[in-house]
Protein backbone atom coordinates (compact mmCIF):
# COMPACT_ATOMS: atom_id res chain seq x y z
CA UNK A 1 0.00 0.00 0.00
CA UNK A 2 0.86 3.16 -1.02
CA UNK A 3 0.08 6.81 0.52
CA UNK A 4 0.65 10.36 -0.95
CA UNK A 5 0.02 13.19 1.98
CA UNK A 6 -0.22 17.02 0.95
CA UNK A 7 0.41 20.12 3.21
CA UNK A 8 0.63 23.62 2.51
CA UNK A 9 -2.37 24.61 1.11
CA UNK A 10 -3.90 27.45 3.05
CA UNK A 11 -5.59 31.21 2.41
CA UNK A 12 -3.71 33.81 0.72
CA UNK A 13 -3.88 37.27 -0.69
CA UNK A 14 -3.00 37.85 -4.88
CA UNK A 15 0.09 38.32 -5.51
CA UNK A 16 1.61 35.87 -2.36
CA UNK A 17 3.25 32.92 -2.51
CA UNK A 18 2.66 29.02 -1.04
CA UNK A 19 5.03 26.12 -1.11
CA UNK A 20 3.32 22.80 -1.25
CA UNK A 21 4.69 19.05 -0.24
CA UNK A 22 3.69 15.60 -0.85
CA UNK A 23 5.25 13.14 0.77
CA UNK A 24 4.96 9.41 -0.57
CA UNK A 25 5.28 6.67 1.44
CA UNK A 26 4.71 2.65 1.91
CA UNK A 27 5.76 -0.12 -0.21
CA UNK A 28 7.70 2.07 -2.63
CA UNK A 29 10.75 0.23 -4.57
CA UNK A 30 10.94 3.58 -7.09
CA UNK A 31 8.60 6.12 -8.00
CA UNK A 32 8.61 7.29 -11.93
CA UNK A 33 6.63 10.97 -12.77
CA UNK A 34 5.35 13.10 -9.97
CA UNK A 35 2.93 15.90 -10.24
CA UNK A 36 0.09 18.20 -9.06
CA UNK A 37 -3.06 18.66 -10.32
CA UNK A 38 -6.24 20.73 -9.49
CA UNK A 39 -9.74 20.87 -9.50
CA UNK A 40 -11.80 24.03 -9.12
CA UNK A 41 -15.71 23.94 -8.42
CA UNK A 42 -17.47 22.72 -11.78
CA UNK A 43 -14.41 22.37 -13.73
CA UNK A 44 -12.46 19.37 -14.60
CA UNK A 45 -9.13 18.31 -13.38
CA UNK A 46 -6.14 19.74 -14.57
CA UNK A 47 -2.03 19.22 -14.86
CA UNK A 48 0.01 21.92 -12.99
CA UNK A 49 2.97 20.51 -13.38
CA UNK A 50 5.06 17.29 -13.44
CA UNK A 51 8.34 15.92 -12.96
CA UNK A 52 10.14 13.27 -14.35
CA UNK A 53 12.28 10.74 -11.55
CA UNK A 54 15.22 12.15 -13.78
CA UNK A 55 14.02 16.33 -13.30
CA UNK A 56 12.46 16.77 -16.46
CA UNK A 57 9.52 19.04 -15.94
CA UNK A 58 6.67 20.02 -17.60
CA UNK A 59 4.04 22.93 -16.59
CA UNK A 60 0.44 24.00 -17.80
CA UNK A 61 0.36 27.57 -19.81
CA UNK A 62 -0.90 29.12 -16.74
CA UNK A 63 1.60 28.85 -14.64
CA UNK A 64 4.50 29.00 -16.37
CA UNK A 65 7.11 31.06 -14.43
CA UNK A 66 5.11 31.26 -11.73
CA UNK A 67 5.20 27.64 -10.48
CA UNK A 68 8.21 25.51 -9.75
CA UNK A 69 8.21 22.04 -9.16
CA UNK A 70 10.64 20.33 -7.99
CA UNK A 71 11.32 16.64 -6.12
CA UNK A 72 13.52 14.94 -3.39
CA UNK A 73 14.28 11.47 -4.46
CA UNK A 74 15.63 10.58 -1.00
CA UNK A 75 12.51 11.44 0.39
CA UNK A 76 9.77 10.40 -2.29
CA UNK A 77 8.81 13.82 -1.64
CA UNK A 78 7.53 16.63 -4.61
CA UNK A 79 6.77 19.87 -3.92
CA UNK A 80 5.57 23.19 -5.94
CA UNK A 81 6.52 26.30 -5.34
CA UNK A 82 3.57 28.99 -5.90
CA UNK A 83 4.79 32.60 -6.68
CA UNK A 84 2.74 35.34 -8.17
CA UNK A 85 -0.57 33.55 -6.80
CA UNK A 86 -3.88 35.29 -8.85
CA UNK A 87 -7.54 34.42 -7.47
CA UNK A 88 -7.71 31.95 -10.55
CA UNK A 89 -5.41 29.36 -9.13
CA UNK A 90 -8.20 29.21 -6.70
CA UNK A 91 -8.40 25.28 -6.51
CA UNK A 92 -7.94 21.59 -4.26
CA UNK A 93 -4.42 20.78 -5.81
CA UNK A 94 -3.85 16.99 -5.79
CA UNK A 95 -0.75 15.18 -5.69
CA UNK A 96 -0.47 12.50 -8.18
CA UNK A 97 2.24 9.89 -8.54
CA UNK A 98 3.64 6.73 -10.82
CA UNK A 99 5.21 4.11 -8.32
CA UNK A 100 6.61 0.85 -8.57
CA UNK A 101 5.91 -1.68 -5.87
CA UNK A 102 8.17 -4.49 -6.88
CA UNK A 103 11.84 -4.61 -8.88
CA UNK A 104 9.51 -5.96 -11.91
CA UNK A 105 6.20 -5.07 -11.03
CA UNK A 106 3.47 -2.85 -13.38
CA UNK A 107 3.56 1.05 -12.37
CA UNK A 108 0.61 1.93 -10.40
CA UNK A 109 -0.96 5.50 -10.21
CA UNK A 110 -1.60 7.13 -6.94
CA UNK A 111 -3.32 9.92 -5.69
CA UNK A 112 -2.77 12.27 -2.45
CA UNK A 113 -6.30 13.59 -0.82
CA UNK A 114 -5.60 16.56 -2.12
CA UNK A 115 -5.24 20.69 -0.19
CA UNK A 116 -7.31 23.54 -0.57
CA UNK A 117 -5.43 26.67 -1.96
CA UNK A 118 -6.86 29.92 -1.86
CA UNK A 119 -6.37 32.76 -3.31
CA UNK A 120 -8.09 36.60 -2.69
CA UNK A 121 -8.25 39.20 -4.68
Amino acid sequence: QVQLVESGGGLVQAGGSLRLSCAASGSIFSINAMGWYRQAPGKQRELVAAITSGGTTNYADSVKGRFTISRDNAKNTVYLQMNSLKPEDTAVYLCNAGVRTMVRGPTYNYWGQGTQVTVSS
